[in-house]
C-alpha cells in the first residue's frame, strides 16, 4: 500500500507540469496591476481583436481620472500557449494615448500574467517640443 501511495502521488507530480504547461493563455476578462489599475477586455474576435477598457490608477493630471476605451489585437489567436499582443488606449481625461505591448505567461501555480511595456504619447504645442512628448 505504501509504494502505492508513493507512486501515485509521484504520478501526480510528474503531471502537474504538464497540465499547468498546456493551458491557454486567455486574455478575456478584468486585470489588474500592482499600481490598482485595472480594464477589462472582450472575448478575442476571429482575428485575433479585442476591445475593452483600462482605468488608470496613476495620472500626472489634476483632471478627473475617467475610464478610457482601448483596442487591441493577439499574435496569433489559434496557438496554443503564451501568446503576445499590443493594444493602444486614448485617454478621456487628457490629451495623450498610450500603446502597450507584452506577452501573455501561465505560471507554475496555473495563474495568468501580463508583462507589458508602454509609450505614453501626449499632445505639444508644436513640433519643436516633441522631444518631450513620449515617455
Amino acid at each position: 500500500m505504501g509504494s502505492l501511495s508513493c507512486c501515485l502521488l509521484l504520478a501526480l507530480a510528474l503531471l502537474s507540469p504538464c497540465a499547468v504547461a498546456a493551458r491557454k493563455c486567455d486574455l478575456q476578462g478584468l486585470w489588474r496591476n500592482e499600481l490598482g489599475s485595472n480594464m477589462t477586455l472582450s472575448a478575442l474576435d476571429a482575428a485575433g481583436t479585442f476591445s475593452g477598457s483600462y482605468h488608470t490608477a496613476v495620472a500626472a493630471t489634476n483632471k478627473q481620472i475617467l475610464v478610457s476605451p482601448l483596442q487591441g489585437a493577439q499574435q496569433h489567436p489559434s496557438d496554443k500557449g503564451q501568446p503576445t499582443f499590443g493594444f493602444t488606449v486614448q485617454w478621456q481625461f487628457a490629451d495623450s494615448t498610450t500603446a502597450f505591448v507584452g506577452q501573455c505567461f501561465i505560471d507554475r501555480h496555473g495563474k495568468e500574467m501580463l508583462e507589458t511595456t508602454w509609450l505614453l504619447r501626449e499632445k505639444v504645442p508644436s513640433h519643436r517640443d516633441t522631444w518631450k512628448a513620449t515617455r
